[in-house]
């Protein structure tokens, strides 16, 4: 691990100059301006003052969690409901700041109903034509064509033809 670094990197997180880090830390700029370019190594005592001042602690800071950022076919889940495949192209995102899916309907058919909610979401028509329903408005939407909307009311989607229609459907937070 390359703790001048990841000390740097949750510095600059946190927006903050060398200086304010000094002032919060009681820790000369210098020392800490050396730390970050791993010219000298901090004691246990000053690392926690330091991580401290970051708002975090030895036990988070140490904790290097692998996350997954390529996902294959293989990693998919998918959900079959009426007509309705949803593929979730993220395993675990609700986890995350945003859960993508590839939503595919067959022909005559919708996507379930979204309670309203606290955050945005995204469409992008990869194939199809389908009918964006959000709360008394409706828009039809074709191949090529997004949508972006706020959660506050009820949404869904509707495909009327009778060929299949798939969207990438990114929600935030998490929510599918």
């Amino acid at each position: 691990m390359d703790i001048g670094l990841k000390l740097k990197e949750l510095r600059t997180q946190n927006g903050l100059t060398l200086d304010e880090l000094s002032a919060r830390s009681e820790l000369s700029k210098g020392f800490l301006s050396q730390l970050e370019r791993n010219l000298t190594s901090p004691s246990i005592v000053t690392l926690q003052d330091i991580l401290e001042a970051l708002g975090t602690n030895l036990s988070e800071f140490f904790n290097e969690e692998e996350y997954q950022t390529v996902f294959r076919e293989e990693d998919y889940y998918v959900s079959e409901k009426e007509g309705v495949t949803t593929t979730f192209v993220v395993p675990n995102a609700q986890k995350n700041e945003m859960e993508p899916i590839l939503l595919t309907l067959a022909g005559k058919s919708q996507s379930q109903n979204i309670n309203p909610h606290e955050g945005e979401e995204f469409g992008y028509i990869l194939k199809g034509k389908v009918t964006l329903v959000n709360g008394e408005k409706k828009d039809e939407l074709k191949q090529g064509e997004t949508f972006y909307l706020n959660g506050k009311h009820h949404h869904y989607i509707v495909n009327d033809t009778n060929k299949e229609a798939m969207i990438i459907w990114v929600m935030s937070p998490p929510n599918f």
